[in-house]
């Protein structure tokens, strides 16, 4: 396995069965070139958001996505479109954290319950049958995504809003376009990773406090 971090330039420092879904409408996917985003957060809240297929996270690109959040004991990691739960259970299993996934799908809700269970980690982990956009995230330190371009663009505002400065977002195969580069760009395969870290300036740009 060859693994490859690179830094975007410009930018600030400080996956196996189906994908999940989180959201319904319309919409063709956005080309995965990192090129200035063409969806500014007030156009993409309003557009109609494409339907996120289920597909579950290799094993390895899970690991590799939780070293690249930094999780540790200390930590809350929320995966959002939580699919059978492997990333938060394995941030609770490997690493000691706690965790919460959101999933609208009831079933992978069920099947994530039960995988806890079966990794005894069910009092370090829960999962909610929710709307990601109307889903409080205020608690996370790090969140996990694989979503779809549309949708990441959609929820950028919310994330700068709710999560405190010093919060990770990882995210499988789909960045956030030239309106916040990715500090870092992980290879693993055919996956890439993308990862950011809320920053003061951001939450106070998105909340308007000075």
């Amino acid at each position: 396995m060859h693994l490859s971090s690179t830094p975007l330039p410009g930018a600030s420092s400080p996956a196996s069965p189906m994908r999940r879904r989180v959201t319904a409408g319309g919409g063709a996917l956005a080309g995965l070139a990192l090129a200035p985003a063409l969806i500014l957060p007030s156009q993409a809240a309003t557009a109609r958001l494409p339907v996120v297929p289920y597909v579950a996270t290799p094993p390895d690109v899970v690991r590799r996505m939780l070293a690249l959040g930094r999780v540790g004991r200390g930590d809350t990691v929320y995966d959002l479109g939580c699919g059978d739960g492997r990333i938060v259970i394995e941030a609770a299993r490997r690493h000691g954290a706690r965790g919460v996934g959101i999933d609208l799908d009831p079933e992978r809700i069920r099947e994530a319950r039960e995988n806890a269970r079966r990794a005894g980690v069910e009092r370090r982990v829960r999962f909610e049958q929710a709307d990601l956009f109307a889903t409080d995230f205020s608690p996370a330190t790090v969140v996990m995504l694989y979503l779809l371009f549309e949708v990441n663009l959609k929820l950028m505002p919310q994330l700068w809003r709710q999560l405190r400065p010093g919060s990770r977002v990882v995210s499988h195969d789909f960045h956030m376009g030239g309106q916040w580069p990715p500090e870092q760009i992980v290879r693993i395969r055919k996956h890439s990773l993308y990862a950011w870290t809320i920053t003061p300036d951001l939450r106070a740009y998105a909340t308007g406090q000075p």
